[in-house]
């Protein structure tokens, strides 16, 4: 990386982050490199050898956060990129009216860059929801889709804590209210994503979402998506999720990629009924519900992989 990509990342996120994140990948057996994406540097990590896999991080997360799972990925070509605005990637204009369609456009140009006609592509949470609205566009494009715990579909429900950040005004004070620390991080782990436990035997993991929650660049960016598909008043939506920002049930029924849903049972997002119930929605669709919450791959990392390796060949 040169110099001067090295000057203009550490002025888009915070030193903290770097540092964070570079403990967290230097544990890991991969390549971390930046590409240029319509003049913003996108920051993305690679391991193996293979057919392509691009997965995308969930909200408020980072391609390092997925690290457990891409090391137990064999036989493919595992390219992570951060979101944009996450990790060490530059933000982009992520505006409430056009955020499916600026997350479609912004996808299709990684690829371009990336020199992947076709590919299978994998997502977790609101990277999921990216990965489908991708293979709902361009299904040329995709050779198979995996999507873990996403939640813009029918019968999901966002725990308490993610409609308070959403929510216009609370979710700005309440990294005030609530600095970010070890140990306000394994709390919201338990209440958004019933993953306390699993998320306490990664450290570094830890330490890089409290650099994150500190990074104003990644706090905005996590507060924008979650307000574009959520509703601006989160506490008084019952499920956090207005009809207009999911997909719908007619808009499943047309996914022609072969698809793999992943599922925790103690997702907060709902039980393996949701789960069943959007999977049957998706032709030929294939469900695997895993005795994790919403995060499969953070106490199953081999069972997770090996899961979508299977489907993958």
């Amino acid at each position: 990386m040169s110099r001067r990509t090295q000057e203009h990342e550490r002025h888009t996120h915070s030193a903290e982050v770097h540092q964070a994140y570079e403990r967290v990948v230097a544990a890991a057996e991969v390549d971390s490199r930046y590409v240029e994406v319509s003049g913003r540097q996108v920051h993305l990590l690679e391991k193996g050898t293979g057919p392509p896999l691009v997965l995308l991080h969930g909200t408020a997360g980072t391609a390092g956060f997925m690290l457990p799972l891409l090391n137990e990925l064999h036989g493919v070509r595992v390219l992570a990129p951060d979101r944009p605005g996450n990790g060490l990637s530059d933000p982009i204009d992520l505006a409430r009216r056009r955020y499916r369609e600026t997350t479609v456009a912004w996808l299709d140009r990684l690829l371009d860059t990336l020199e992947l006609e076709t590919t299978a592509l994998a997502g977790h949470s609101g990277g999921a929801m990216w990965a489908l609205w991708y293979a709902l566009a361009h299904p040329e494009r995709v050779t198979r889709l995996v999507l873990i715990g996403p939640p813009a579909v029918p019968k999901t429900r966002l725990a308490l804590p993610i409609r308070l950040a959403a929510t216009f005004g609370v979710g700005e004070l309440l990294p005030r209210l609530v600095p970010p620390s070890p140990k306000s991080t394994l709390r919201f782990a338990h209440h958004a994503a019933r993953e306390k436990e699993t998320l306490a035997e990664y450290p570094d993991q830890i330490a890089l979402m409290v650099a994150e929650g500190r990074d104003p660049t990644t706090a905005a960016v996590g507060r924008a998506e979650l307000r574009a598909v959520t509703s601006p008043f989160g506490l008084l939506w019952p499920s956090g999720i207005p009809g207009r920002s999911r997909v719908r049930p007619d808009e499943l029924h047309r996914v022609v990629v072969p698809t793999l849903m992943v599922w925790g049972e103690r997702d907060p997002l709902g039980d393996a009924s949701v789960a069943r119930t959007v999977t049957e929605l998706i032709p030929g669709a294939r469900l695997v519900v895993l005795p994790t919450g919403h995060g499969p791959w953070l106490g199953q990392p081999a069972r997770t992989a090996e899961t979508i390796g299977e489907f993958l060949r």
